[in-house]
C-alpha cells in the first residue's frame, strides 16, 4: 500500500508575511492631566492665578467709580504720568494715537484758527459748518490733509459721529449776522447745543461750549467776574444771541449734572485777527475795512464805550487749555486791556492811514457801555493769559484784510 505522506507545512516566508499594524501612542486621558496638575502643587498655582485675575476684573469698576467721584483727581490705574513730557501721558519715544475732534463752526473766523492748531498738534479733525458765516477758503489749505474732513451740516439737525472731543462754536457772533435771522440764531444756540450735547452723551466725548461775554449784557459790575449773573434785556433785539447763549450754558450744566457729560464752558470776549469777515459789523473789522477802503470810520454814540480786544491765537490757546484741563468753568477768555472806541480808532489810524477820518452815528439798542474781563480764574486754574497786544496783533489783521480787499 502506498502510504500517503503529508508534506510538511512550511512557515510563510518573511517576504509574504502580512504587515503588522503599527501601534499609535496612546492619547493622554483625563487621569494623566489630573496627575500632571496634582504633581508638584501645580493646581495650587493655577487656582491662585485665576483668583488674582478674577479679583482684578471685579474690583476694576469699583476703583474707577471711586476716582470718577472726584473728577479733579481722576487718573487711570496704570499711568505713564511722571515718566513723560507728553500731556497725554504717553512715554517719551511713543507716538500717541491721533485724537478725533469735531469743531462745529470750524470754517468760521475762530473755528478755522482752532482747526489749524488741532491739526498742528496731530489730532484728526472734522469740521461741521453750514457756511452761513463760515467760508471754505478759511480751511481750504487742509483739504488734502488725510486727518481733516469738512462736512456741510447745520447743527440744528442731529448728526452721528465718533469723536473724543467736541468744540461747539457754531453760531453767528456778529450783531449784523445774528440779527439778520434772530429765530435761526436762537434755534442754533438751543437746538444746536442740545444736539451736540446729546452726541457727547451717547459717545462719551468731552464737550466745550463757546459762550460769550454777552451773557453779562450791559454789566453793572466792572470788570466782569464769572460769578456775575449779568444784566440782560430778555426781549431786546440782541436777546436772540445773549439769551440764546445763556440758555446754552444752562443746557450744558444740566447735561453735566443730570447726564454725567464732561463739559467745559468758555465766555469769549471781543476777538480780532485774520479771516474775520470784511463786513463783519464788529468794531475792529469795521474800522480796519473802512480805513483800508478810504472810508470814514463809523463810531456809534459818543465813542466812550469800552471794550477789550484779544488776538485770535490767544483765544485758541485758552480754548485748548480749557478743554484739556479738569475744570468745568465758566472761564472768561479775553484781554483785560481796555480801550474806548475813540482810542481804538486812533490805533487803527496809526496802523493804516493817519489821514483816516471818523464819522459819528447814533448808538444801537442795548449796546453795552463797558466790557472788560476779569481773567484771574483762568490765570490761576488754566495757567492762561493773553500774550499779543493790540499794537502787535492789529498789523497782522491789516495785512490779511488788505490782501482780501485788493482781490475784491
Amino acid at each position: 500500500m502506498k502510504q500517503l505522506h503529508k508534506s510538511p507545512t512550511h512557515a510563510p516566508s518573511p517576504a509574504h508575511a502580512p504587515a503588522s499594524k503599527i501601534s499609535k501612542p496612546a492619547r493622554p486621558g483625563p487621569r494623566t492631566w489630573v496627575g500632571y496638575l496634582l504633581r508638584e502643587q501645580r493646581l495650587l498655582f493655577v487656582l491662585l492665578g485665576a483668583l488674582i485675575a478674577t479679583s482684578f476684573f471685579l474690583l476694576r469698576p469699583y476703583l474707577f467709580s471711586l476716582s470718577a467721584s472726584n473728577p479733579t483727581e481722576r487718573s487711570p490705574i496704570f499711568s505713564f504720568v511722571g515718566h513723560s513730557s507728553d500731556p497725554r501721558g504717553v512715554p517719551t519715544g511713543f507716538r500717541p494715537p491721533p485724537r478725533r475732534v469735531v469743531v462745529t463752526g470750524g470754517a468760521g473766523f475762530v473755528g478755522s484758527h482752532l482747526v489749524d492748531r488741532l491739526l498742528e498738534q496731530g489730532d484728526s479733525v472734522i469740521v461741521v459748518d453750514n457756511f452761513f458765516t463760515g467760508r471754505k477758503e478759511n480751511v481750504a489749505h487742509h483739504l488734502r490733509n488725510p486727518r481733516f474732513e469738512l462736512l456741510r451740516h447745520d447743527v440744528v439737525e442731529p448728526i452721528l459721529l465718533e469723536v473724543d472731543r467736541i468744540y461747539h462754536l457754531a453760531c453767528p457772533a456778529s450783531p449784523v449776522h445774528y440779527k439778520y435771522n434772530p429765530i435761526k440764531t436762537i434755534k442754533t444756540n438751543v437746538m444746536g447745543t442740545l444736539n451736540m450735547l446729546g452726541l457727547a452723551k451717547r459717545i462719551g466725548a468731552r464737550f466745550l461750549l463757546t459762550s460769550t461775554s454777552e451773557v453779562y449784557g450791559d454789566p453793572l459790575e466792572h470788570p466782569q467776574k464769572e460769578t456775575y449773573w449779568g444784566h440782560v434785556n430778555p426781549i431786546g433785539v440782541r436777546s436772540c444771541y445773549d439769551e440764546g447763549k445763556r440758555t446754552a450754558e444752562t443746557l450744558t450744566m444740566d447735561y453735566h449734572r443730570g447726564g454725567g457729560v464732561a463739559v467745559r464752558i468758555a465766555r469769549i470776549f471781543n476777538t480780532y485777527g485774520p479771516r474775520m469777515c470784511l463786513d463783519d459789523g464788529r468794531v475792529v473789522s469795521n474800522f480796519v475795512a473802512q480805513a483800508l477802503r478810504k472810508h470814514p470810520m463809523t463810531v456809534y454814540g459818543d465813542g466812550k464805550q469800552t471794550r477789550s480786544f484779544q488776538y485770535v491765537s490767544d483765544l485758541v490757546a485758552g480754548l485748548m487749555a480749557l478743554m484739556e484741563s479738569e475744570h468745568i468753568g465758566p472761564f472768561n477768555l479775553g484781554n483785560p486791556g481796555e480801550f474806548t472806541m475813540l482810542e481804538l480808532a486812533e490805533v487803527v489810524k496809526e496802523t493804516i492811514d493817519p489821514m483816516s477820518t471818523i464819522e459819528f452815528k447814533p448808538n444801537t439798542a442795548d449796546d453795552p457801555h463797558m466790557r472788560k474781563p476779569d481773567i484771574t480764574k483762568a490765570k490761576q486754574l488754566l495757567g492762561w493769559e493773553p500774550k499779543v497786544s493790540l499794537k502787535e496783533g492789529l498789523p497782522l489783521m491789516v495785512t490779511d484784510f488788505r490782501k482780501r480787499i485788493l482781490d475784491e
